[in-house]
């Protein structure tokens, strides 16, 4: 896992009204906890971006005030209409001490059932995860090359050095299905054991028959 600095600066717990004077000088208010206390302080916007709307993990070294620690990006809120960061949560984390962090999962190569025509569905984006700080990677890559048609890989099948997935081991992350057949007036009469040359003149007579409508 990379590491990032961040610089920031202890806050006052001074409620919404505090909050919202930060964010309309462009800093985000943000909590480290985990440690021996809880610092509450800010960074600024931009140089937090950069770490929040990545999709690798980073170790993150902040430096709030001189003081230096080392933490983990724990959980981020947006503004629901422009989208912009207006809270952020840090984990400060021991290198002797095993850290929890969700994480977000890539998909890598070419399914050999997309090949044969099949649809690829990923039913798991993130996976929470447990290890020592710095055996966490910065990404978690599944290999889908050999995922066939009708195949699943689950939770279970994924194998991490030195970590452990938090999530339920029959959990399907990426499965690979053979998309479903449209079928035409023709193959709907066969199915039904009506000949397709008949099908289509009684429609046409049933319709006919229909009162004119006033």
């Amino acid at each position: 896992m990379k590491n990032v600095e961040l610089t920031g600066t202890k806050r006052p717990i001074s409620g919404t009204t505090g909050a919202k004077e930060l964010r309309r000088n462009k800093q985000v208010p943000c909590v480290l906890y985990g440690g021996q206390d809880i610092v509450h302080f800010s960074v600024d916007e931009r140089a937090l971006s950069k770490i929040v709307l990545s999709p690798n993990a980073f170790s993150v070294e902040l430096n709030i005030d001189g003081e230096k620690r080392t933490a983990l990006l724990h959980d981020k809120q947006f503004q629901p209409l422009t989208d912009a960061i207006i809270h952020a949560d840090f984990l400060e984390t021991v290198a002797s001490k095993e850290a929890k962090v969700s994480m977000n999962v890539r998909l890598k190569g070419q399914s050999a059932g997309v090949r044969k025509g099949g649809k690829m569905t990923q039913s798991m984006r993130r996976l929470r995860v447990k290890g020592m700080p710095d055996k966490l990677p910065e990404i978690i890559e599944v290999d889908v090359t050999s995922l066939d048609l009708g195949g699943n890989i689950h939770v279970a099948d994924i194998k991490l050095p030195g970590m452990t997935i938090l999530e339920k081991p029959t959990d399907v992350i990426v499965s690979v299905k053979m998309p479903k057949k449209v079928e035409t007036p023709a193959e709907t009469a066969a199915a039904a054991g009506t000949p397709a040359a008949a099908a289509a003149p009684a429609a046409a007579a049933d319709k006919k028959a229909e009162p004119a409508k006033k």
